[in-house]
């Protein structure tokens, strides 16, 4: 195995660990207690990631990043301001099945954003698994709503929240693009710290505008152990396998591995409530997992 085909493999199975950690964040999410403010909790959660990550700052030549580098930092923290700023928005404004259908949608946008900006060369095939897996996602969303799609909508609360997924698929393409650049470090661990950090600092600033900061007095001993382990777990391993996949694989194909998130969600919840299982999760379970095999095989055979 050559060099680059293992660092494409690697990028590929951290992405499948990338995707067990996400899908394991929701349910401990949803042991936290309720009424706190969301916005503000995930700059927390955030900025524990930077901080967990900091020693290892120290040990990198290039840890300071330069002014332009910096600036893409900004940019690249406001993506994730502008994406978890409009979830938190949408989610009382518009149904969970409205976010789950306009979701699938940034994998795609990764794509083309990235050919855009010259990331994503011209892959017929790509965008076939991208779009396999987008009906994958669209048929479990079908199912977790009872096998139908009675409450999917369009209005200004789902135009808003698809300008969020539009800044969710910016933040690959952006850290590919400015690795294209030499803009940012070629260290995943230090573009892990520096966009976990911007981003902390802008969801934070909307957190104090949008929330009350009181609220956070409410949380007890469980909420802070569960914060912390969000923040090292579900956000400073997280982006880091993201950051170090970004550097061998595209926007597209690292956005593709989104789809497996409402699998495990899935898989989680026949282990708790076993009665819901039903031939409706089939077609998406088998259409996300096909897209998904495709994209590894894929892998296996380019860079």
């Amino acid at each position: 195995m050559t060099e680059t085909r293992r660092r494409v493999t690697l990028a590929h199975l951290g992405m499948l660990l990338w995707a067990l950690f996400v899908g394991l964040s929701f349910p401990a999410v949803g042991l936290m207690t309720e009424g706190l403010p969301p916005l503000l909790l995930t700059a927390i959660r955030f900025m524990i990631a930077a901080l967990a990550l900091f020693p290892l700052l120290w040990r990198q030549p290039e840890r300071w990043p330069s002014l332009r580098g910096l600036l893409l930092y900004a940019l690249m923290g406001l993506s994730l301001a502008g994406f978890f700023g409009t979830m938190f928005w949408a989610a009382h404004r518009i149904s969970a099945l409205s976010m789950a259908t306009l979701f699938v949608s940034v994998p795609l946008l990764a794509y083309c954003i990235g050919r855009g900006l010259g990331v994503e060369r011209p892959a017929g095939r790509l965008l076939a698994i991208l779009a396999l897996g987008a009906v994958g996602a669209l048929g479990l969303a079908w199912a977790e709503n009872g096998g139908h799609f009675s409450g999917l909508q369009l209005g200004f609360g789902e135009l808003a929240f698809f300008f969020g997924c539009v800044a969710s698929a910016l933040y690959p393409v952006l850290s590919k693009w400015g690795l294209h650049c030499g803009w940012l470090a070629p260290q995943a661990v230090l573009r892990t710290f520096w966009s976990l950090l911007m981003g902390a600092l802008l969801i934070g600033a909307l957190g104090l505008i949008w929330e009350r900061p009181s609220a956070l007095a409410y949380m007890t001993t469980e909420d802070v152990a569960l914060v912390a382990y969000l923040g090292v777990f579900s956000s400073g391993m997280t982006f880091f396998l993201q950051q170090r996949a970004t550097a061998v694989l595209t926007p597209g194909a690292v956005t593709a591995y989104s789809y497996l998130v409402p699998f495990v969600s899935m898989v989680l919840l026949f282990v708790e409530q076993p009665q819901r299982m039903g031939w409706q999760w089939l077609p998406g379970s088998l259409l996300v997992i096909l897209a998904i095999g495709l994209l590894l095989r894929r892998g296996t055979t380019s860079d």
